[in-house]
């Protein structure tokens, strides 16, 4: 897989593209991580005869990092300044974790001329914050500001633990040690003005009315036991949300299910993309 630079949406991206004439697979990672937190389904992807394109979110990874720019209006600007540069078509995005908030932002803001099918993988839509209007939202106002001060007061606790979490299931890790590890290295490279912004960005955007513009072919694939984004505040209502989509529930998988599940988030992901 090369790696090539990308301008988009006014800042340079770090982008992965696999390159070929099979149909483009866009993975748009969670945060705080990168491109690299797909190395589990590129290879898979890349296999099966798909053209893979895996990128680094402005603020992080090995991407530009601005001072601004961390609301969904402008990562998604960045997404289609992506597909506009490498002149994607027939694209299926997955979104996983705060990337799904860019997929439904995406079609929202700039249609799906481009698209063939999206992906909510283990994502945040269709709005983690709980108030009077959203009352299933699993993201109480306390618990935001928490892991805000969390993240100002101890960067390197905070990613820590988050780590743990994400790739936990009902207090149990489901990846080695080496592999969280691997991924708290990432987190680390992530700015911290960006780490902060796109905080927000997820914990606070209402996705509600993006999702109705939905139209393609969607797959929800999720987690049972999801400590970072429940499934049932998100995935579960993501599906019941857009008429046909497909839900795959991954038993006894964590946030980070992608990896700690690779052989079925893998199966259940080539599986919509025969369709």
């Amino acid at each position: 897989m090369s790696a090539n630079e990308s301008i988009a949406g006014r800042v340079r991206l770090h982008v992965e593209d696999s390159g070929g004439d099979g149909r483009p697979v866009v993975l748009i990672h969670g945060w705080p991580l990168s491109a690299q937190s797909w190395q589990a389904q590129t290879g898979p992807l890349r296999s099966a005869g798909y053209r893979v394109v895996a990128y680094d979110r402005r603020g992080f990874g090995r991407s530009d990092k601005p001072a601004d720019g961390y609301d969904y209006d402008t990562l998604s600007a960045d997404l289609a300044g992506l597909l506009e540069d490498l002149d994607l078509r027939e694209v299926t995005l997955v979104g996983f974790s705060m990337g799904g908030g860019e997929v439904a932002r995406f079609v929202a803001n700039h249609g799906e001329e481009r698209l063939r099918s999206v992906v909510f993988a283990a994502a945040v839509p269709p709005c983690l914050m709980k108030s009077a209007d959203n009352p299933d939202g699993p993201l109480t106002p306390e618990k935001a500001r928490e892991k805000e001060e969390g993240l100002k007061d101890d960067r390197e606790g905070y990613f820590d633990k988050f780590t743990t979490v994400f790739f936990s299931a009902n207090d149990v890790l489901k990846v080695s040690e080496a592999q969280r590890q691997e991924a708290l290295a990432v987190c680390r490279q992530s700015d911290q003005r960006a780490a902060l912004g796109c905080m927000k960005a997820f914990a606070t955007t209402d996705f509600r009315d993006d999702l109705k513009k939905i139209t393609v072919p969607v797959l929800v694939l999720h987690g049972d036991s999801d400590a970072t984004v429940p499934f049932e505040g998100s995935g579960k209502r993501t599906h019941a949300a857009i008429a046909g989509s497909r839900l795959v529930l991954l038993r006894d998988a964590p946030h980070g299910c992608n990896l700690s599940h690779a052989d079925e988030f893998n199966e259940a992901l080539l599986d919509f993309l025969k369709d």
